[in-house]
């Protein structure tokens, strides 16, 4: 529920000898770029700067650590209410929205060490070495057939660039929804880690159907034939499609929909919620029904 009033920090740590000042200098004007463009949409976020360190004995390259804080009262705190009879809207994480300034594959930032594993050929491994651990089985490591440079004719940005695709911030059209619907909705769920089975951690003894989802993205159908992974650790793993979802009263999915495309963000009705004696979810996928259970 916190949409306004953040502060930011970040921690970069770094290895000196691989990962020269220029790249943190970019690191840190990339981040205020960021903010200036979530202030344009009139989201009151400052930065209250951060750390770097050098620590070249424990990381390879770099890792950048970000906080965010919010104060709210209470009673604006959306707590995971999933009920049957509510309606699933989910929000593409796809595309390009009117805040981003490129095409997004909608990958984010879950998967990412199998996806560039089982994308990238060993070339890669070979130009990069200090992109991964000597430690990982060799038949593991770099396994694809692709350079991050390479092109492919169902995307339109290289593969290397969809690969590193940012996670899609949905904050500029929740400052618009939260205000007028959060009475509305029950639950908001981020599909990170757990892909699209994520929501089995906040449910309870529900059925969740996703009957009506997005179409795969490109990058994902990639990742699957060149990989063989199966539709259902896809499905566990990646979005392949829809970042967020809204648990919700089935009269606001119209007005969530609309809310959306005012940033160019495609939403949808994905699915339904029933009732059961147990926690369970069913994916219509274009490879069959997959089900999964909870605790």
């Amino acid at each position: 529920g916190a949409i306004d009033n953040l502060v930011i920090s970040s921690t970069i740590g770094r290895n000196k000898f691989l990962v020269p000042g220029e790249v943190i200098k970019a690191i840190i004007e990339g981040t205020e770029e960021f903010l200036e463009m979530l202030r344009s949409y009139k989201i009151n976020i400052l930065s209250a700067g951060g750390e770097t360190a050098d620590v070249g004995d424990l990381v390879r390259t770099v890792i950048v650590d970000t906080t965010i804080y919010s104060r709210i009262h209470k009673s604006q705190v959306i707590e995971a209410n999933i009920q049957p009879g509510m309606a699933i809207v989910g929000f593409a994480s796809f595309g390009q929205t009117s805040y981003e300034t490129e095409y997004n594959s909608g990958i984010g930032s879950n998967g990412l060490t199998g996806a560039r594993h089982d994308l990238f050929s060993k070339e890669t491994g070979l130009r990069y070495p200090q992109s991964f651990d000597p430690a990982l089985p060799e038949n593991l490591a770099y396994s694809g057939k692709f350079s991050p440079t390479d092109k492919v004719p169902s995307l339109p940005v290289t593969v290397g660039k969809a690969v590193l695709s940012p996670t899609r911030t949905y904050l500029p059209v929740m400052k618009n929804i939260l205000p007028n619907l959060k009475d509305k909705i029950g639950a908001i769920i981020h599909c990170s880690g757990g892909g699209q089975t994520k929501v089995l951690h906040f449910s309870g003894p529900v059925h969740i159907i996703k009957n009506n989802l997005f179409p795969v993205p490109p990058l994902f159908d990639l990742i699957r034939e060149t990989a063989g992974t199966s539709p259902e650790e896809m499905y566990r793993v990646f979005n392949m499609g829809h970042r967020l979802e809204m648990y919700c009263d089935p009269s606001a999915t119209q007005e969530l929909i609309e809310l959306a495309a005012a940033f160019k963000i495609e939403a949808k009705v994905v699915g339904r919620v029933e009732s059961s004696e147990q926690k369970k979810l069913s994916i219509h996928s274009p490879w069959g029904n997959l089900e999964y259970s909870g605790k």
